[in-house]
């Protein structure tokens, strides 16, 4: 099998990630028509895996982070996780945070840690996923990021 490519996403991914998301039962609310911040895997013309980066000023919320389940367990999710961090440095990102209610021990592999929610920048607890789409019961995390020069 063919290893990924890995890619940012355009307006023509927005059903099939939408159904991504949907069948993991992640939110859709405040996902772009265009896509913007989305980057996506795709193996043989199928797209096969997806995630976004927000940014707020100096910091980046990770959202929507999502394989196909036919497709998990072979490092998709590692290699989109490292993208999108990738994304971060190259934006000189200060710390990229997240919300989970399924991943928490999946996320400390790539520097995450648990935070409180006071914790978070107010800009990024204004975001509609703080706001909306994640329920209060969901852990935050968050991965310092070195700036460069």
């Amino acid at each position: 099998m063919t290893d990924p490519r890995l890619r940012p996403a355009t307006e023509r991914d927005y059903d099939r990630v939408t159904s991504l998301l949907g069948a993991a039962g992640l939110p859709l609310a405040g996902v772009p028509r265009d896509l913007a911040g989305f980057e996506v895997a795709e193996r043989a013309g199928r797209l096969v895996g997806a995630v976004a980066l927000e940014r707020y000023g100096e910091d980046g919320l990770l959202r929507s982070a999502v394989v196909d389940p036919a497709e998990r367990g072979g490092g998709i999710g590692a290699a989109l996780i490292e993208r999108i961090l990738d994304v971060a440095r190259e934006h000189r990102l200060r710390a990229v945070y997240l919300l989970t209610t399924t991943a928490e021990q999946w996320f400390p592999r790539f520097g995450f840690g648990r935070v409180e929610r006071a914790d978070v920048p107010g800009a990024v607890q204004a975001s509609l996923e703080f706001r909306e789409a994640c329920p209060a019961s969901a852990v935050v995390m968050m991965r310092q990021m070195s700036k460069v020069g």
